[in-house]
């Protein structure tokens, strides 16, 4: 049974859960947390997952600048670890992450407030100070590095320990010439920074608006391949090892409101893109794939390992769960995967079943002929 966890537009914490096709149930929404007292509401902008032995820790960041860490149970129990403030917070949080290793949080604000909580009491907080205008960010899965883009904010890469430790120098104003030979020069704990593309026909510089990225790297040490998705509705990949510029540009996946979401997938070469519109959130899953809209409602779709030549085949809505708060994020819990060897023995003891059936009608065509001959 796999089990997902959305925030909502009043700061509840729900789970759905969906069983698979074995087990016939209908999938169940819930609420495990109350986020909004009646004095004040707050909307979870931000959530992050990460799956442990014991529970599943889970971080979500608040419209009103706080943000809290919490552990779920399998029979979902929630309990407080941890809240805290940003006292630098500005309109939204654009990024969550939890470091595999540890129970801490990084947290990042669209003015670049970067932050990192630990769960444990009396532990100070680091904290960092990156580009304002940010649209999103996001941490790698070995919790080494982490990425960013936004409004006029090229996409970039930092190590997430020297992004710690390093303080930018304070200096003069510069002037324009000097400004520009900058833009070229790597801060203090950044790997990489991408470049504009190329000026359109017209010889016009094209403005810089990434909206959303992900890592599609197929392993956890790996940083080099980033998505990302723009305003102006591309698709674009980086590659960080040979170039500055996109590899790939994929141009009008979105006509109108640009791309707001792009999710790696589960598959080799599989990437899901949310175009601005009904839909607030996606969240990938093995065979699933669940998407928040503004019209309350929770679809669950089904996903197909992409092949040659079928790249515009669409997936099947199977179900439609009502909620009664408008749905803002939502996020797989990998801790509450199905055991494969569940699904295998199911499959098995299909296939016996069809055996045994072509077995018996064999056996009574046998029966039949051997009446016809003794007549």
């Amino acid at each position: 049974m796999a089990r997902f966890i959305l925030g909502d537009e009043l700061g509840n914490l729900k789970t759905l859960r969906y069983p698979s096709a074995v087990e016939g149930e209908a999938p169940q929404l819930k609420i495990v947390h109350q986020g909004s007292s009646r004095s004040s509401t707050r909307s979870v902008q931000a959530l992050a997952v990460n799956a442990s032995e014991e529970s599943t820790i889970v971080a979500a960041g608040y419209s009103n600048g706080s943000a809290a860490m919490y552990s779920l149970d399998g029979d979902d129990t929630i309990d407080v670890l941890s809240e805290w403030k940003e006292p630098r917070f500005k309109q939204q949080y654009v990024g969550l992450g939890i470091l595999p290793t540890s129970r801490s949080v990084i947290s990042c604000t669209a003015n670049g407030a970067l932050r990192r909580t630990n769960a444990s009491a009396g532990q100070e907080a680091d904290v960092a100070t990156l580009p304002a205008r940010l649209c999103d960010w996001k941490l790698s899965s070995g919790g080494d590095a982490f990425a960013y883009g936004g409004e006029e904010v090229e996409l970039s890469v930092w190590n997430l320990e020297q992004a710690f430790a390093s303080r930018p120098p304070e200096s003069a104003t510069p002037s324009a010439a000097k400004k520009r030979k900058r833009n070229d020069v790597l801060l203090p704990g950044e790997l990489w920074r991408a470049k504009n593309v190329a000026n359109d026909k017209l010889g016009l510089r094209q403005p810089v608006h990434n909206t959303s990225l992900t890592f599609i790297s197929s392993t956890t040490t790996s940083v080099h391949d980033i998505a990302v998705g723009t305003q102006l509705g591309h698709v674009r990949r980086y590659d960080t090892r040979s170039a500055r510029r996109p590899v790939a540009d994929w141009e009008k996946v979105a006509k109108i409101g640009g791309v707001k979401e792009v999710q790696k997938g589960l598959s080799e070469h599989e990437l899901f893109v949310r175009i601005a519109g009904a839909v607030c959130s996606i969240a990938t899953a093995p065979d699933v794939l669940v998407s928040a809209g503004l019209d309350r409602l929770v679809r669950i779709h089904s996903t197909f390992p992409p092949q040659i030549g079928q790249q515009d085949r669409k997936g099947e809505i199977l179900h439609k769960i009502f909620s009664k708060s408008v749905p803002t994020v939502a996020a797989w819990d990998q801790h509450a995967v199905e055991p494969r060897n569940t699904v295998d023995e199911v499959e098995e003891a299909e296939v016996e079943e069809t055996d045994r059936l072509w077995e018996e009608m064999e056996d009574a065509e046998d029966e039949s002929s051997s009446r016809k001959r003794r007549k």
